[in-house]
């Protein structure tokens, strides 16, 4: 489902935000930078690093319709920056002064929301560069907002915990308590759902509750404003300090302070993926437009961008930006050249002293790392597991065409062992196990309840699996004679 491509290592400071253009992908820190990337080759452009804040950047967007970033800080700015040549545009004071904690462009561009630690929101006339109107939340710093796809709707989350509504005047429609301990980020689906002739756009929220919460919301002058809770998330084990749906609305990615990055169907809730390649809270995450990609950005001082899905319709890029998952044919040369891609030098001599090539290396575990090649960090051994487990994934993901019935629906990962559940559908048998362990006694299929916990070993399933497997293995006879 998801195939790591690289690591952005630019900031020198915790990554608070990436955000994706049709072109670009942009990260902004801690250290008081923006920096720019092009999706073509992942090379960073000649003007980054954007330099004008004198305090963190926390959040940084796109304009919709425009080649124009926004940032906005803890000095009480929001920046306005040109990607032709990274210049200053404009400098928007928070009215108050208040530390600047998001900003989120309306869906046509027209407009620009800015929430301040204060709980002020401002909104910003874009093609004016000029203040709109403001209003104040009731309590707590304004730490999330999101536009509607239509743009006559702004939610807002607040480090209270509460979720605000506001049409395109500021007038207050709703206020509810959202999260318990904090709302963290929410996001808006650009799809919309029509239930009983009712049009309901999707919003995410979630929060130091450790979880993400999707919510239904309609709005118009005949029936008024309505907000209700769809589906409740709660598989991360510490608070989500970030959510994103992909631009068809099928995918739901968070992030947390867990380490992890789970990715969800938004229409059951099933993950189809967890990334564990963050050695730090993952503070940010977010799904290009109009290309299968994902950003994740990280306490840890990285950005790094996977590859969604099976598809092929996205640029091709250069070898020493990305990494291939044909891993059991690495040479151990491949292999030391992924070592220091993966800022894993110090242990390059060792592996190249016990001849790992890619095979090795997929059989490598946290203690034959210190048994048979005596690394003796426990803090290397782990981010060596956790790497080696990122390309166990990507190389999964590489086998052509997969049918779907081979695919388990709680994973989306090649199945092994596949057993019937009560519900008819075929799942992995590790799968729905930690499934049910979680006290789920619902179908991951249906949501509806299961007659019972039996699960029956799908044998004619396997077998057809393994038949599978076999052709796609290349034959001794198309395999070239090399010259002697």
């Amino acid at each position: 489902m998801a195939r790591f491509i690289c690591e952005l290592k630019g900031h020198t400071d915790d990554v608070n935000c990436c955000s994706f253009s049709d072109t670009y992908v942009a990260t902004c820190s801690l250290d008081k930078t923006i920096r720019v990337y092009s999706l073509k080759d992942f090379k960073e452009l000649s003007f980054s690093p954007l330099k004008g804040h004198t305090y963190a950047v926390h959040w940084c967007c796109f304009a919709p319709d425009k080649p124009v970033l926004a940032s906005c800080s803890t000095d009480g700015k929001t920046i306005l920056w040109s990607m032709h040549n990274g210049q200053m545009l404009a400098v928007l004071e928070q009215p108050s002064g208040s530390p600047v904690r998001v900003c989120r462009y309306s869906s046509n561009s027209n407009y620009l929301a800015t929430g301040g630690a204060d709980g002020s929101i401002v909104l910003w006339n874009v093609q004016q560069m000029k203040f709109y109107r403001s209003a104040t939340v009731k309590d707590g710093s304004i730490v999330a907002c999101a536009f509607s796809p239509h743009g006559n709707l702004l939610i807002t989350g607040s480090s209270c915990g509460d979720l605000t509504a506001w049409d395109d005047s500021l007038k207050c429609l709703y206020n509810e308590k959202g999260h318990d301990l904090g709302v963290t980020c929410c996001d808006f689906s650009s799809q919309t759902l029509t239930e009983r002739g009712t049009e309901y756009y999707q919003m995410a929220s979630c929060g130091q509750d450790n979880e993400i919460r999707v919510w239904l919301i309609s709005f118009s002058d005949a029936l008024g404003f309505e907000m209700r809770c769809q589906l409740t998330l709660g598989e991360h084990s510490s608070p989500v300090l970030s959510c994103a749906f992909s631009n068809d609305g099928q995918i739901l990615v968070s992030g947390s302070v867990d380490k992890s990055v789970i990715i969800y169907t938004v229409k059951t809730g099933i993950i189809l993926h967890i990334l564990t390649h963050h050695t730090r809270y993952v503070t940010t995450c977010a799904l290009a437009p109009k290309h299968p990609l994902l950003a994740t950005g990280s306490m840890d001082k990285t950005a790094t961008i996977w590859k969604l899905g099976h598809s092929d319709d996205i640029p091709d890029f250069p070898d020493e930006n990305r990494i291939h998952m044909h891993v059991e044919t690495w040479s151990e040369e491949k292999v030391a050249t992924w070592l220091s891609q993966e800022g894993l030098n110090e242990v390059e001599h060792i592996f190249k002293a016990n001849n790992i090539d890619g095979k090795e290396l997929l059989h490598l575990t946290k203690e034959s790392l210190l048994r048979d090649l005596k690394i003796e960090s426990l803090g290397l051994r782990n981010k060596l597991v956790r790497r080696i487990e990122d390309l166990k994934g990507g190389a999964k993901a590489e086998l052509p065409n997969i049918p779907n019935e081979f695919l388990c629906p709680i994973t989306w990962e090649l199945m092994t062992d596949p057993v019937i559940a009560s519900d008819g559908y075929s799942y992995e048998r590790k799968a729905i196990e930690d499934w049910m362990s979680r006290k789920k006694r619902t179908s991951p299929m249906t949501n509806l309840p299961l007659e019972n916990l039996l699960l029956t070993p799908n044998r004619t399933l396997k077998m057809a699996l393994n038949h599978w497997l076999e052709r796609q293995k290349p034959s001794d006879s198309n395999q070239m004679t090399p010259h002697r």
